[in-house]
């Protein structure tokens, strides 16, 4: 016996949940991935916490697709089992959420202090680094038209003479267009990157957070709905 009445429409409106619910999936995983490549693309960046929220958001994101299977098929073929099944995985899901979640926000509110050291790792290790290590701060510093961490002067290890930078750091990018011009602000960029790195990197985890927070909201909708149904199967099997 099928489920009647009022509860006929919470089981298209659980159905339908579900296609969100794929949909949700989707944008946790473009979202998880996007904010992963922006934190790979900055060089310093090696504090474990940063790739902690995207990771999970991204493995959330692909649970998401076998937990909107047992939705579906629970809703469509009315059975008990498995909308009882979605209904606990989806808690967890939503649980995991929200840790990722605070985990984006206390990295957030850390990040200061981890792209300080990790910025002034960089510059360390640019003279004896790799090719590739080097052509990433590079870019980095082309891209956002910054030199140093704090300043310019965090290059005076650069060069023996002490007063050299690299050629990213230059207004106008040339081949040793950075030597003996440190301090020249017509010549090279002498803010540093320690603000415009952060600043990248906390509007990047904040898209994480909000798309955690907005997807567990829906989610918790779609528990209710679950609950509702399996109230409703519960009843129609006591009618039998």
């Amino acid at each position: 016996m099928g489920v009647e009445g009022g509860m006929k429409c919470v089981k298209f409106l659980l159905f339908f949940f579900n296609f969100i619910f794929w949909l949700c999936g989707l944008a946790l995983i473009v979202v998880g991935i996007l904010v992963q490549v922006a934190l790979h693309n900055t060089p310093m960046i090696h504090d474990a916490t940063a790739s902690g929220g995207p990771i999970v958001v991204i493995v959330v994101g692909v649970v998401i697709f076998f937990i909107a299977f047992f939705g579906c098929c629970g809703a469509w073929k009315e059975n008990y089992c498995m909308v009882t099944m979605f209904a606990i995985l989806l808690s967890l899901i939503i649980v995991v959420e929200i840790a990722a979640a605070i985990t984006g926000y206390v990295f957030r509110n850390k990040l200061s202090v981890v792209v300080q050291d990790s910025l002034t790792e960089m510059i360390t290790n640019y003279p004896n680094g790799t090719d590739d290590f080097k052509a990433s701060v590079d870019k980095l510093q082309e891209d956002l038209k910054c030199c140093g961490v704090n300043s310019s002067s965090d290059w005076k290890n650069f060069k023996p003479a002490g007063n050299s930078v690299p050629d990213s750091c230059c207004v106008n990018v040339s081949t040793n267009c950075g030597a003996g011009a440190m301090l020249d602000p017509v010549k090279v960029h002498t803010t540093g990157c320690h603000d415009a790195v952060v600043d990248i990197l906390k509007e990047n985890i904040l898209w994480v957070i909000v798309a955690a927070l907005v997807i567990a909201g829906l989610q918790i909708l779609g528990l209710v709905f679950a609950c509702l149904m399996m109230k409703g199967i519960r009843s129609g099997y006591e009618v039998m």
